[in-house]
C-alpha cells in the first residue's frame, strides 16, 4: 500500500482476474444493460472514495460486517449526513448509478427531491417579477420533500444484504457519541452564522453556546441520531409517516412553509432507465432526467465523437470541447425536466445525427457567441454537493451524488428531528429565462408544479471499457456536468484516479458566455490563443471534489482517490 505525500489518498495494488472487452456501436441510447455487457471477474477487494475519511471509513466498516456495496453506500451517505451537512443529508436527495454484477443490471436511483402540493410560484418572486432569492434559498418555503430517506431504503431493501439497523450504524453511533466537526464545516457554520440565528433549533443544533463548534470540540446530534434510529427500525414510515413526520411537518409550518403529512406520505424514490452512450469504445453509463447531467454529457461525447481530440493542440482541444459544452448546456436550458411531467425529446438530443449537425457549427478557429439570450451572471460553482464512489469485492458499483443544493441548505433545521432541509426550490426554473443561484437559466419544462421534481446538474456515472472502469462524479452546482465530462476523457486517456481528481478544469455552459477557469489550467500561450479566438476567460476559485474508483484488469489494479483540493477526503482500498 502506498499513501500520497499529504495523506489524502490510499492506493492498493490487488490481484484481479480475467479480462473483458466491449465493443461500442456508436449509437447512444436509453437501454438496460445487455447481459453480455455484464464483467465476469470480481476483484476480491473493495474501493471506496469518498469526501471525509469518517464517512469512508463507516463503508468500510459495512462491507467488513458482509454488506456489499449497496449497503455501503447506506453507510456512507447516511454518515456524510452526520459529518457533512453542509454538502448533503438526511433532509436532502440523491442521485445514483450502480451496476450489479451478478447480473450486469445497471440502474438509476432518483431520490430527488419534490415540490409540495402547495408550492406557488408567486411565493418566489419579488414585486417586479424578478426572484426572490430570499424565499428560494432560505427557511422552510426554499424546500422540496426530502428523497434521501426513500432511496436509502430503497438501496438497502432491493440491492442491499444487511438489514438497515446494520447499515445505518455508523451514521447513528456518531451523531450520538458525537465526532470533531473539521475545519471545512466549522468555517462553514460561521459563514451562515446569521441565517442560521433566524431558526431557534438551526441555532441549537450548529451553534451550541451562541457560536459554531470550536477546533477539538465533540460535536453531538442526539435529535438526528433518533431519526436514523426511527428509518432504521421502520424504513419509509420512519421518516415519512408517523412521529418524524409530524415534527416535520408542524416545524415547517409554523415557520411558514406549506408542507403537509400528505406531501410526505406521498414521496417515492424510483428506479429509472440510466442513459448509456458509446464513445471511443467505452460504455458510459450515467444519469437521466430529472438529472441534466447525462443528457449533457452524451450530447457533448456525440459532437466530440466527430474529432480527433489527440491529435489537437491544448488550445484547439479546449475550443472543440468548449464549443460542445455550449451547445448541450443550450439544450439543457431548454427542453430538461422531470419525466414524470415533460415530454423532452431524448430520441433527439441523444441522437448522433442531431450531435453531427451540431458539430458541422462548430468553427475551427473561433468562438461561436452566445448571444440568443440576455447575459446572466453565475454564483461561484461551490461544492456544495457531495458526491461517492464504490465497487465492492465482487465487482459491484455504486456512483451516488447526494446534496442539499447550497452551503448548508435552506439553514432551517426542523426541531426535535435533528433535519437540515434543503433549499432544492431554487433549482426550479421559477422565473422563466431567469437564472437560478448557479447562474443556469431555465425554461417551463422545469417550472415547478405539486410533486414535481427539480432538474439536477448530478452526474453519477461508471465508465466501462475493455481493460478499465471508473466509478465517477463529483459536487459543483453546474460544473458538475463538465467536471465529470472532463474526468471520463482523462480517463479515457489513461490517467490514473489520483491524476483525475487533481486535474485542472474548465467549464462553458451556455450563458454567461464566459469560459470559468481553474488557476493554472492553461499555459499563457493557450490563454492567448483562446482569447484570439473570442474566448472570455474567467478564474474560479471554487471547483469541486471528484471522488473516483478505477479498477484495471489488465494490470490488476484497484485504486480510489479522492480530491487533493480538500484534505479531509478519503479514497481507499480494502
Amino acid at each position: 500500500m502506498s499513501v500520497s505525500l499529504h495523506g489524502r489518498v490510499l492506493l492498493l495494488s490487488l490481484l484481479l482476474v480475467g479480462g473483458v472487452a466491449f465493443a461500442a456501436d456508436g449509437s447512444p441510447k436509453l437501454a438496460p444493460t445487455h447481459p453480455s455487457l455484464q464483467l465476469q471477474q470480481r476483484p476480491g477487494h473493495a474501493a471506496i472514495a469518498s469526501a471525509n475519511y469518517l464517512a469512508t471509513n463507516a463503508g468500510l466498516e459495512v462491507l467488513a460486517r458482509g454488506g456489499n456495496a449497496f449497503d455501503a453506500a447506506v453507510a456512507v451517505a447516511s454518515t456524510l449526513s452526520v459529518v457533512e451537512p453542509e454538502s448533503s443529508g438526511i433532509g436532502g436527495g440523491f442521485m445514483a448509478v450502480l451496476h450489479r454484477a451478478k447480473d450486469g443490471h445497471d440502474v438509476f436511483i432518483d431520490a430527488r427531491e419534490t415540490a409540495p402540493a402547495a408550492v406557488n410560484s408567486k411565493d418566489y418572486l419579488n414585486p417586479d417579477g424578478s426572484p426572490n432569492r430570499e424565499t428560494a434559498l432560505k427557511g422552510p418555503l426554499s424546500a422540496g420533500i426530502p428523497g434521501e430517506p426513500a432511496g436509502l431504503v430503497l438501496l438497502a431493501t432491493r440491492y442491499g444484504r444487511l438489514p438497515l439497523q446494520q447499515s445505518l450504524a455508523p451514521a447513528i453511533r456518531l451523531a450520538r457519541d458525537g465526532f470533531k466537526p473539521d475545519a471545512r464545516l466549522r468555517g462553514t457554520i460561521a459563514d451562515v452564522q446569521q441565517d442560521l440565528q433566524r431558526w431557534p433549533a438551526s441555532a441549537a443544533k450548529y451553534l451550541p453556546g451562541g457560536k459554531p463548534p470550536a477546533e477539538g470540540a465533540i460535536w453531538r446530534d442526539p435529535d438526528q441520531a433518533r431519526t436514523w434510529e426511527l428509518i432504521a427500525a421502520h424504513g419509509n414510515d420512519g421518516f415519512y409517516r408517523g412521529e418524524t413526520a409530524q415534527k416535520l411537518v408542524n416545524a415547517v409550518r409554523a415557520s411558514g412553509g406549506n408542507w403537509t403529512l400528505a406531501d410526505l406520505d406521498g414521496y417515492q424514490a424510483k428506479e429509472r432507465t440510466p442513459i448509456v452512450v458509446n464513445y471511443r469504445g467505452y460504455r458510459i453509463v450515467t444519469a437521466p432526467p430529472p438529472s441534466s447531467g447525462g443528457v449533457a454529457i452524451a450530447e457533448i461525447l456525440n459532437i466530440l465523437s466527430g474529432f480527433d481530440l489527440s491529435k489537437m493542440d491544448q488550445a484547439h482541444r479546449v475550443h472543440t470541447i468548449v464549443e460542445a459544452m455550449r451547445r448541450a448546456f443550450r439544450d439543457h436550458n431548454d427542453y430538461l425536466g422531470d419525466p414524470d411531467f415533460v415530454k423532452m425529446p431524448l430520441d433527439m438530443l441523444l441522437s448522433p445525427y442531431y450531435a453531427d449537425g451540431l458539430r458541422q457549427g462548430i468553427l475551427p478557429d473561433q468562438a461561436t457567441p452566445s448571444s440568443m439570450l440576455p447575459r446572466a451572471e453565475a454564483a461561484e460553482p461551490g461544492m456544495h454537493t457531495t458526491h461517492f464512489s464504490i465497487i465492492d469485492a465482487d465487482g459491484n458499483m455504486a456512483s451516488i451524488t447526494s446534496t442539499v443544493n447550497y452551503i448548508l441548505g435552506s439553514t432551517f433545521v426542523a426541531e426535535g428531528t435533528g433535519v437540515l432541509l434543503n433549499d432544492e426550490m431554487d433549482d426550479f426554473a421559477l422565473v422563466p429565462d431567469k437564472p437560478n443561484v448557479y447562474g443556469l437559466l431555465g425554461s417551463s419544462a422545469n417550472a415547478p408544479q405539486p410533486g414535481k421534481r427539480m432538474l439536477s446538474s448530478m452526474s453519477p456515472s461508471i465508465v466501462i471499457g475493455a481493460d478499465r472502469t471508473a466509478v465517477i462524479g463529483s459536487p459543483g452546482g453546474s460544473t458538475i456536468i463538465t467536471q465529470v465530462l472532463e474526468g471520463i476523457l482523462h480517463f479515457i486517456d489513461g490517467e490514473s484516479a489520483l491524476q483525475i481528481a487533481a486535474h485542472k478544469r474548465f467549464h462553458h455552459q451556455y450563458m454567461p458566455d464566459e469560459v470559468m477557469v481553474e488557476d493554472g489550467t492553461f499555459d499563457p500561450t493557450t490563454s492567448d490563443a483562446l482569447t484570439k479566438m473570442g474566448y472570455m476567460l474567467k478564474q474560479r476559485e471554487s471547483w469541486g471534489f471528484m471522488n473516483v474508483v478505477t479498477w484495471d484488469r489488465k494490470t490488476n489494479q484497484l485504486d480510489a482517490a479522492s480530491d487533493p483540493r480538500r484534505p479531509s477526503g478519503l479514497g481507499k482500498v480494502q
